[in-house]
């Protein structure tokens, strides 16, 4: 359960219920908070942790896009990330760390460059209700009449609190319409991406992917590029049209929680058969990836 949780704070563990800050704070109050959210599996060699490198330097980009200032090394943060997982002893879950400003600020800039940093790690299972995703049978989408953070406007690269308000209120509006998840439009109107997955559409046995540029860097969405490559697919990236949604013989969705899950809906048009042989042939790639079986992916794995 959550309240038996420890969390690194700063060089140091606490129990869960003082992993806390003043609603005044700015990182609270202004949203400035930054994050990574990192999935770590159990397969036949113990327990590995996904891409950590790659998060950990994601974790350092938005915080150089944001002018911050993190105390710790990359290494420093690799180490409390896997220290995280062993004092809580799960075998498998989700990682969450926290750059932010616990002062308590009234002005729009934050106090100081330097941030704390808190490192979570649960057990979905045991620690979360209702967080289930229908991998199998697929999930229905909405296209959203909000549009994606403009690149102009503030620096979309970071994972930062305050940036996902959009994906907040576009999954609501579609949510209402009956739909599980949301795909967005960039400010121009083509498809870029969800409230906190990233699309793929398969056409003729080509793999399509909205271009860097309007989307979050997602690693969940490199590794399936990398993945096709291995697979001997062919990729383009670009800036799609919505109607690609109507011509795609495949979709689906991808995030650090379940890396991959069909689309059996979008709008009014239903896919067909769930999953799909080249979505299936993603979600097999994945899986044997995390269970340490593809010698070319195992620089993915970071032993705990």
């Amino acid at each position: 359960m959550l309240e038996d949780r420890s969390v690194y704070v700063n060089g140091d563990f606490v129990a869960w219920e003082n992993a806390s800050v003043h609603m005044m704070s700015h990182g609270f109050s202004r949203g400035s908070t930054i994050f990574e959210v990192i999935s770590f599996h159990e397969n036949r060699h113990g327990v590995v942790v996904f891409r950590l490198k790659d998060h950990i330097s994601r974790f350092f980009r938005s915080a150089e896009l944001l002018d911050m200032a993190l105390p710790p090394t990359h290494a420093d943060l690799c180490e409390a990330v896997v220290a995280t997982i062993r004092k809580n002893e799960v075998r498998k879950g989700f990682v969450k760390v926290f750059g932010f400003y616990p002062q308590v600020a009234f002005e729009i800039l934050p106090p100081q460059r330097e941030l704390d940093v808190a490192v979570f790690a649960i057990d979905p299972q045991s620690d979360l209700e209702g967080l289930d995703f229908p991998v199998q049978d697929g999930t229905t989408v909405g296209i959203s009449k909000w549009r994606k953070l403009d690149p102009q406007t503030v620096p979309i690269e970071a994972k930062a609190a305050a940036n996902y308000l959009n994906g907040m209120v576009a999954r609501a509006e579609v949510r209402r319409r009956g739909f599980d998840d949301v795909v967005m439009l960039d400010t121009e109107g083509f498809l870029a991406e969800g409230g906190t997955e990233a699309y793929f559409f398969v056409k003729e046995g080509k793999l399509y992917s909205p271009a860097l540029g309007t989307i979050l860097a997602s690693i969940t969405r490199r590794s399936i590029l990398e993945l096709a490559s291995y697979l001997g697919i062919e990729t383009v990236e670009g800036r799609f049209r919505p109607d690609l949604v109507n011509s795609a013989d495949e979709m689906f969705v991808s995030s650090t929680p379940f890396k991959v899950m069909p689309v059996r809906q979008i709008e009014d048009r239903m896919m067909g058969n769930v999953p799909g042989p080249i979505t299936s042939r993603f979600k097999t790639a994945m899986e044997n990836a995390i269970a340490g079986e593809i010698d070319l992916l195992k620089d993915w794995l970071y032993p705990v």
